[in-house]
């Protein structure tokens, strides 16, 4: 299966500390790849280098064989990469169905006149609509943001993510916070994307993880220390020693 995504080389320091030391990641076509590691590991800085926040100071990123390693974050986006984020970017003053039309109204490159344009065509709501009626959020369409739960916000942001229609998906932690019924939820969500978009995904729960990964890579002091399925990431001794533990 051809790669969408390929690392090779990636560094990034802030000061003595290697935040990314000579990282290198194939992600295929339509695969859900994880990457997992302790606290520390670098993870977040690879996301951020991957999406464009921050620039490495050496090393390539190519996606669909285009080398955008200086390329801007919004280009990126434009390009056919999304991000969600850890801490959550939504306009709690607005409705559910505004925060989603407006970023079908961004993908679609309407005219940007804030949310009265997107509140106006009534095709950016009713695909706003269809992406909350996927993540299983139809009914929560004209509440405020602000009265939702946090899992339900997380599932806003993957509702956000489907609306750019990327076709490669960094998820970071989605899972961050969640009770054990919204974390259950998360994962039958992600369970039916897979095999219909690419989706990196950074994740601390490691009973999502296995569940749902294609392949795993392990980061370690900025270090890919193992790649493979999951069977073959829960007996790698390395792994274990340096982060799941022997259990």
């Amino acid at each position: 299966m051809a790669n969408i995504l390929e690392i090779d080389g990636l560094m990034k320091s802030f000061g003595g500390i290697k935040a990314t030391d000579n990282v290198n990641l194939a992600v295929e076509e339509n695969e859900l790849h994880a990457i997992i590691g302790p606290n520390g590991a670098g993870k977040t800085t690879l996301i951020a280098q991957l999406s464009g926040q921050q620039m490495p100071d050496a090393g390539t990123i190519r996606f669909r064989g285009r080398d955008i390693t200086q390329v801007p974050a919004h280009a990126r986006a434009r390009l056919g990469m999304t991000r969600s984020y850890q801490i959550t970017s939504l306009v709690m003053g607005m409705s559910v169905l505004d925060n989603i039309a407006l970023a079908v109204q961004a993908k679609d490159a309407h005219s940007f006149r804030f949310i009265r344009s997107a509140r106006k065509i009534a095709s950016l709501r009713d695909e706003a609509r269809r992406y909350l009626a996927e993540v299983g959020l139809a009914d929560r369409a004209d509440a405020p943001t602000v009265n939702l739960s946090h899992g339900e916000h997380r599932l806003m942001e993957i509702a956000i993510a489907l609306a750019s229609e990327a076709p490669l998906m960094l998820l970071d932690e989605p899972m961050a916070g969640l009770g054990p019924e919204e974390s259950a939820q998360m994962v039958a969500f992600l369970k039916g994307l897979k095999g219909k978009r690419t989706i990196l995904l950074i994740e601390h729960d490691m009973d999502a993880v296995f569940a749902l990964a294609d392949r795993i890579s392990v980061l370690v002091y900025g270090h890919i220390i193992a790649t493979g399925d999951p069977a073959s990431i829960r007996g790698n001794d390395d792994v274990r020693h340096a982060y799941l533990g022997e259990e």
